[in-house]
């Protein structure tokens, strides 16, 4: 069996969680405290970054890394298309959140409020909440507007631009930071990706010391 060390609401851990369950791999989960690394997991990961994934003899880090490894090995279904246009715009999205959508919205909203409590690093920042505040309503009004001409994000399929999406916006949905009703076509959106079967434990998790949001494993809103 494959093992993920992983954090329950990082967004990088999340999209690698629903890739193996879309693929239907089965994976042990181990809580990782990357703030505190110990020499084992320094050893499987240097850089002490989360997720690390134990597969196939392997020790696999960097989330968009490790979900390409699992499109190219487990082909079934299909989440990164073969088309070159059609995985540009793939890839294009999954490194537009985890990159600028992580940057601006995810660090300064989730990270702020929720990861300097678990890792004891002190009180949030007010000024980067509110940053982080301003930034996903633009960054979610681009995202509606994908999706006033598109069934899922990347096009008329799913593809790992969703679960890299999905990854993010379900953390921040845990801590109600995420407003539905002004993004109507986001909304319908998630509620069909959080549908799936992929996404049962995702929405079953629990982090000690703070509630989900009322909605969060509601599937129908």
């Amino acid at each position: 069996m494959a093992r993920l060390y992983h954090v329950p609401l990082s967004p990088f851990c999340r999209k690698v969680r629903l890739v193996l369950a879309e693929k239907r791999v089965d994976v042990e989960l181990v809580e990782e405290r990357y703030w505190e690394p110990t020499p084992d997991f320094l050893q499987r990961n240097p850089a002490a970054k989360v997720p690390v994934l134990k597969i196939n003899g392997l020790i696999m880090s960097e989330s968009q890394a490790i979900c390409e490894y699992l499109d190219a090995t487990w082909s079934d279904p299909p989440l990164v298309p073969r088309a070159p246009d059609a995985a540009y715009e793939v890839r294009r999205l999954c490194h537009f959140f985890d990159d600028t959508f992580h940057r601006e919205v995810t660090a300064n909203i989730l990270y702020e409020r929720v990861n300097k409590k678990i890792t004891g690093a002190g009180y949030p920042d007010s000024r980067n909440v509110k940053m982080g505040l301003k930034a996903i309503r633009r960054h979610l009004g681009y995202v509606e507007s994908l999706l006033d001409e598109r069934r899922w994000l990347a096009g008329d399929s799913l593809t790992l631009a969703d679960f890299a999406a999905a990854g993010h916006i379900s953390s921040l949905d845990y801590i109600s930071d995420v407003d539905w009703n002004a993004f109507p076509a986001l909304r319908d959106w998630y509620a069909r990706i959080k549908s799936r079967p992929a996404f049962r434990n995702i929405l079953a998790d629990q982090v000690p010391g703070f509630r989900p949001s009322p909605q969060y494993a509601d599937l129908d809103f």
